[in-house]
C-alpha cells in the first residue's frame, strides 16, 4: 500500500511502499508540486528504484525551477538506500 499526502505550504507525506507498482501514480501527483517543497518520509517503509528514481526527478525539475526539495524524517533504512544509491550527496537529507 502507498499513499501521497500533498499539503499546502509544500508539505509532502510518504506512506507504505514507493515501488515500481507506485512510482507512475508518485510521479503524477508530485507533478503538481511548483514550489519549494519538504517530503517528511516517517511512514515510508520501502522504496525501490524506481521509487528513488521519482524522487531524483522530482528533486530535478524543483531545482531547475529554483526550488528546493528536502527529505525528512528518514528511517534508518530508509536512509541507507540513499547512501547506498550515493544519493545523500545530491538530496537534501534531513
Amino acid at each position: 500500500m502507498f499513499d501521497i499526502q500533498i499539503q499546502d505550504g509544500g508539505l509532502i507525506r510518504l506512506s507504505g511502499r514507493l515501488d515500481a507498482s507506485q512510482a507512475d501514480h508518485a510521479k503524477a501527483m508530485l507533478l503538481s508540486v511548483n514550489q519549494s517543497a519538504t517530503i517528511d518520509l516517517t511512514d515510508l517503509d520501502y522504496v525501490s528504484s524506481a521509487g528513488l528514481g521519482v524522487l531524483v526527478q522530482t528533486y530535478k525539475r524543483l531545482h531547475d525551477a529554483g526550488h528546493s526539495l528536502r527529505l525528512t524524517n528518514l528511517k534508518p533504512r530508509i536512509r541507507s538506500v540513499f547512501t547506498y544509491a550515493g544519493l545523500d550527496r545530491v538530496l537534501k537529507l534531513e
